[in-house]
């Protein structure tokens, strides 16, 4: 008889430090959700941020003290989902979409539906695309742009209701993009580890000194910059491949000899 060869135990626990970080961006998604209930908007546009800084700093941890995990993947997608996702779409509804009725609350589901399916695609293509560059805008630049929109109306005592429509039409615009072709640098290409010019840590300190000038106005003109970015960025390569196609073309009437039949 064939011996029965022994299967492999499974791993028990998780690891416990770079999902601490997971769970602290989760609890931030929904702390947003639950300051934005109470109309205490700035709180929750401030949360939305503190839970894009613990995103960040989870993976890095991880890769750091080698505790990478299959469980550790999907939690962090999901916490991106309910911070990234769900929040920002539910903050956006609190503050100025829901006196659009309907319309309201279409605008909110479009932008959540749209973070889930950027979250799916991204976990798909991982291992496959190329890293330089991400296909979509990034949840968190997303979230980014509706948290700082709610946080420069409670900042300057915008009411919601006086710019739903604009709004609307960013929010859907902003989950149109998750899921848009569009290419958008993701940075990862950039060396930080090792030596860099004097001018680059001179830089770096006046950005955060900017930002600091006036947090909302500045995060919202950055974030919505890089959204920008992509459409330019990949109908600028689309036209210079049509125009390299062009130019490698071998013209029709070259070498034709003059009349037909010659």
């Amino acid at each position: 008889m064939d011996e029965q060869v022994p299967r492999p135990k499974r791993p028990r626990g998780i690891y416990l430090l770079p999902n601490l970080f997971t769970t602290a961006a989760l609890f931030a998604g929904f702390y947003a959700v639950v300051a934005a209930n109470q109309g205490r908007f700035e709180p929750a546009a401030i949360a939305i941020f503190a839970a894009m800084i613990l995103d960040g700093l989870d993976g890095r941890v991880a890769r750091l003290t080698h505790t990478q995990s299959d469980f550790g993947a999907e939690y962090d997608s999901l916490s991106d989902m309910v911070a990234f996702g769900v929040a920002p779409g539910l903050v956006a509804y609190q503050w100025a979409l829901s006196g659009l009725g309907k319309v309201g609350w279409l605008a909110a589901f479009v932008y959540t539906a749209a973070a889930a399916l950027r979250l799916a695609r991204f976990n798909t293509q991982i291992g496959i695309a190329d890293k330089r560059y991400f296909q979509g805008l990034p949840s968190p630049s997303a979230a980014g742009i509706i948290a700082s929109m709610v946080w420069i109306g409670d900042n300057f005592e915008i009411l919601g209701a006086s710019v739903s429509w604009f709004v609307a039409i960013v929010t859907v615009g902003s989950g149109l993009l998750m899921v848009s072709n569009f290419r958008f640098h993701s940075f990862k290409d950039l060396n930080v580890h090792g030596r860099v010019p004097f001018v680059l840590a001179v830089v770096v300190m006046l950005v955060f000194a900017l930002i600091f000038i006036h947090p909302p106005v500045i995060l919202f003109a950055g974030f919505m910059s890089y959204a920008l970015s992509g459409p330019v960025l990949t109908l600028a390569r689309r036209r210079e491949r049509l125009s390299q196609r062009r130019r490698g073309r071998p013209d029709a009437d070259a070498g034709s000899g003059g009349r037909r039949g010659d």
